[in-house]
């Protein structure tokens, strides 16, 4: 409680489907029909309320494709999903299907941040595979957020891993072979995702990832600060970490290590001191907590036995994206072996 407290206090101080400007080697996109749209299925088969719908399309880029899409999970909202399309993509091709890549944005970016920021579309290795970046709010944590109580939304965690999921593969190619990654908030998505849904993705990995927010109070003052960006409660997360334990340790990686142990996991960060890719004396005391987090966590998925541990937590270095895009780079091997894909 003492932490939370102590936190509030400084908060108070401190489809129809449109197709826009298609290349002319892009394949032609349909829109699911009304009755498409109307399934509410579930993966599983479930019947639920309706789920997530495609209102518009834009062709972004080559091999570029935004998806505005309308979700319950979100109250309705309308959210974007950037998708980086394989070589041969063709959603009208309901028998194609491809491996898939969720590659996850942190916090304070959004779905197109990969694209923006790293060499990604560029990267041939990625040309048999479709890449989905999901929009996850700017500060979302890839969670259903607690609200007191009232769940609701957002709830990312459902829009993601069931409304989107059934939705990429129902009607946009997606198979049903999966990795998953992901940077600073979208490292913890990367991990929480491949813990908390079995056997939904083959590998996961983590750059400079909020890998354990519960290993000490500067941890969890640092995130609960984080929940607090653009003036929002931050309780509405994950509750009080003393009061809702319980949810802070279902949404914290460390305390999941189990339900990763068989998977191959990548983690990599630096500590937070100037290195090879920044400008003298540069500093992050960001990046140096969380290379304390992924310490943690490597420790303890080797203590429970973990099959397929690959870190690189290679010291020097700050919470910048040219260490992300060098960090992609390096696990691509790992992630596209796990989908069955040659590099």
């Amino acid at each position: 409680m003492t932490a939370a407290v102590t936190f509030r206090a400084r908060v108070r101080l401190v489809l129809a489907v449109l197709i826009l400007a298609l290349v002319p080697t892009t394949p032609t996109l349909v829109a699911p029909t009304r009755a498409d749209a109307a399934d509410t299925r579930s993966p599983q088969g479930e019947t639920g309320r309706r789920g997530a719908e495609v209102v518009a399309v834009t062709q972004v880029a080559e091999r570029q494709v935004d998806l505005s899409v309308r979700s319950t999970a979100l109250g309705g909202r309308t959210v974007k999903v950037r998708l980086l399309t394989p070589d041969g993509w063709n959603p009208a091709d309901r028998r194609q299907h491809w491996p898939t890549f969720w590659l996850l944005h942190g916090c304070c970016g959004d779905y197109t941040s990969w694209t923006a920021m790293t060499d990604v579309a560029e990267t041939d290795s990625l040309r048999n595979v479709l890449v989905v970046m999901p929009e996850a709010g700017w500060n979302g944590w890839y969670s259903d957020w607690w609200n007191h109580g009232e769940g609701g939304d957002p709830a990312w965690e459902t829009f993601h891993t069931v409304e989107l999921r059934h939705l990429l593969e129902r009607d946009w190619g997606a198979g049903r072979d999966r990795v998953v990654a992901g940077l600073s908030m979208g490292g913890q998505g990367a991990l929480l995702y491949a813990a908390r849904h079995p056997n939904m993705f083959k590998a996961t990995a983590a750059y400079s990832g909020s890998a354990h927010p519960l290993l000490n109070d500067e941890s969890v003052n640092r995130i609960l600060g984080l929940f607090a960006g653009q003036g929002n409660d931050p309780l509405r997360v994950w509750g009080d970490p003393v009061a809702q334990r319980r949810i802070w340790q279902a949404h914290d990686p460390f305390h999941l290590a189990k339900r990763l142990k068989s998977l191959p996991v990548y983690l990599s960060c630096g500590d937070g001191t100037a290195g090879p890719l920044d400008k003298p004396g540069a500093v992050s005391a960001l990046e140096a907590d969380f290379n304390r987090q992924n310490h943690a966590l490597a420790a303890e998925l080797k203590r429970v036995g973990a099959k397929h541990l690959t870190t690189h937590l290679y010291g020097a270095g700050t919470h910048t994206w040219r260490y992300w895009e060098r960090e992609l780079h390096a696990s691509l091997p790992m992630l596209l072996g796990a989908l069955g894909v040659k590099g």
